[in-house]
């Protein structure tokens, strides 16, 4: 076998991304899938017409790992509108970026969501990420994104209304306990593009990056079991051995293979889908949880974003949960509840399609999870590690660890 072949251990966005890496440097890639198909935590199911992301998750354009990557109009994003619908006090009220939406963003400057001053301070913070390279960002001081919005001197109020829900959506833990470096790179990449979904599921994302490659370089339903020097025992006996192996699979799977990688503590999130007959709010808006109390963390309407995320005459509702232990029946009827008070006895008229438990969502972040903020790539020669906790938690970073499993591979060539 040649010295430039490589197998790769899972399917996600970090081993796609490696493997494309190797293909276009001149190397031999096999890509082994444990699950029935590509995209790990990147996946989307048609269900009764229906588009469900497994998980409420958005590509940030601005990602510059992405833009390198992908093709953006093959992939034909559509925006949400760039702000939020904030719940408070029994009303919506409407948050929007003024750069983006100069009127709307006038008249959520007068919103009770957070004071005038604490909406200067949101601009002198983008002011200040939009200046600063990416680089330099992951190198500061790390402290809890809570203490950074502290030392920002943002209000209370600001912080509870709409940080914590806009912020737990995101990394999916509502203590606000993820690095800051994580804080300053995610708001500095939602203040210099658009937040959007590909039109028909985030699954094109994966799917994107495989149809780079030759056909049947993806193997899926193909499980490792076991990882001996760089020999690899598949769940129905095979055992296969490459010059180079790349575990591109989540922390807590490749730390079953290698005693080496340290499972972290994870964050979990809870998604509800409903079908609705008509849609609750026209806008292609997040809505956030501003008063704390209740399961929502946060909502949107994806089929407001795309059409394609619902079939003809009927809207896609997505509900997302944090910080939450009730499941099935219980959270449904919680979360119907909390929706009521929001839309009234409509959604008596929705229908429930599906709840994702994730529990494996993302990595924990707390300081110091991203010191350094590029974990080393290589184990020992010819073994090899990618994915999101090698880099951050995010689209962007589970890219990056891929070319950079990668280009150490090729460099040692």
């Amino acid at each position: 076998m040649s010295e430039k072949h490589a197998l790769i251990v899972g399917a996600g966005l970090a081993g796609l991304s490696c493997a494309v890496h190797l293909h276009r440097s001149g190397f031999g890639v096999k890509v082994l899938e444990a699950s029935d198909g590509i995209g790990g935590r990147v996946r989307t199911d048609r269900v009764e017409g229906f588009l469900l992301d497994r998980g409420f998750q958005v590509l940030l354009t601005a990602y510059p790992e992405c833009q390198r990557m992908l093709d953006y109009r093959a992939l034909d994003l559509k925006p949400f509108f760039p702000g939020a619908l904030v719940r408070l006090n029994g009303r919506f009220h409407r948050v929007a970026d003024p750069w983006l939406r100069p009127l709307a963003g006038v008249a959520g400057a007068f919103s009770p969501v957070g004071s005038l001053t604490d909406k200067l301070r949101v601009a002198r913070l983008r002011r200040r990420l939009l200046a600063t390279p990416l680089d330099e960002v992951f190198r500061r001081p790390e402290k809890t994104t809570a203490q950074a919005l502290a030392d920002e001197g943002f209000s209370d109020a600001m912080v509870e209304r709409f940080f914590r829900p806009f912020l737990g959506g995101i990394f999916l833990e509502s203590k606000l306990e993820t690095s800051s470096r994580m804080f300053e790179f995610v708001f500095k990449m939602f203040s210099s593009g658009d937040t959007a979904l590909p039109s028909r599921g985030m699954q094109q994302i994966p799917e994107q990056l495989a149809s780079q490659l030759p056909e049947g370089t993806v193997e899926t339903g193909r499980r490792v079991v076991e990882l001996d020097g760089r020999t690899l025992r598949l769940a129905d006996g095979e055992t296969l051995t490459a010059p180079i192996v790349v575990l591109a699979s989540d922390a807590a799977a490749a730390a079953e293979l290698l005693p080496e990688v340290s499972n972290p503590a994870w964050c979990a999130t809870t998604s509800l889908y409903f079908a609705a007959p008509k849609a609750p709010i026209e806008l292609p808006i997040l809505v956030l949880n501003g008063d704390g109390s209740g399961p929502i963390n946060n909502l949107c309407i994806p089929s407001r974003v795309s059409p394609h995320y619902a079939p003809a005459g009927q809207e896609l509702v997505c509900v997302s949960v944090v910080d939450d232990a009730r499941q099935g029946d219980e959270l449904e009827q919680a979360v119907r509840g909390q929706l009521r008070t929001y839309f009234g006895d409509q959604i008596d008229a929705w229908r429930h399609l599906r709840s994702d438990v994730i529990s494996h969502a993302l990595p924990a972040q707390a300081p110091p999870a991203l010191e350094p903020a590029e974990r080393p790539v290589q184990v020992r020669p010819g073994l090899y590690l990618c994915g999101d906790y090698r880099d951050n938690a995010s689209i962007n970073g589970a890219m990056v660890s891929g070319r950079r499993a990668a280009e150490a591979i090729v460099g040692s060539a």
